[in-house]
């Protein structure tokens, strides 16, 4: 099987879309884990995902002013790995949008959650201080 079967935006020749205005979950692809594949993880290796996204941003919901994080992603994949460019088109998909930054981060987690079904998920929110201070949510997932 193809890894990137299906995958629509990893695609060539595909004009890529960007969307700023609304966080849009639909973004998020995924691709077969290499750790679940038997074939190309004979010895049952477990493996986990380390991901920074450094330019992500969304706007205050009450000011409208820019806020600015780098968004820091560690999972620990079961059937399903997060495509990279779904990610970033997701991630971007924030740009124009109001959220406090503990519900965006929740927000993301609980989307990841949903994609890929993993062991385990934390998401973190590294944000630019505003007023003097910074802010860092962090959201988690551990499945029962």
């Amino acid at each position: 099987m193809n890894l990137h079967e299906g995958l629509k935006t990893l695609g060539e020749g595909t004009a890529t879309s960007y969307r700023y205005d609304s966080p849009d979950a639909g973004l998020l692809e995924w691709f077969p884990s290499p750790f679940a594949n038997r074939t190309a993880n004979p010895s049952g290796c477990t493996g986990t995902l380390h991901i920074e996204c450094p330019e992500f941003t969304c706007l205050c919901p009450m000011t409208g002013q820019p806020d600015f994080a780098t968004i820091i992603i560690d999972y620990q994949p079961d059937q399903r790995c997060v495509e990279s460019k779904s990610l970033k088109l997701y991630l971007g998909s924030f740009r124009m949008h109001g959220e406090f930054h503990e519900a965006g981060v929740n927000r993301i987690c609980n989307d990841l959650v949903a994609l890929l079904d993993p062991v385990w998920l934390t998401v973190k929110g590294e944000f630019t201080p505003r007023g003097g201070i910074p802010f860092w949510p962090t959201a988690e997932y551990r499945r029962k």
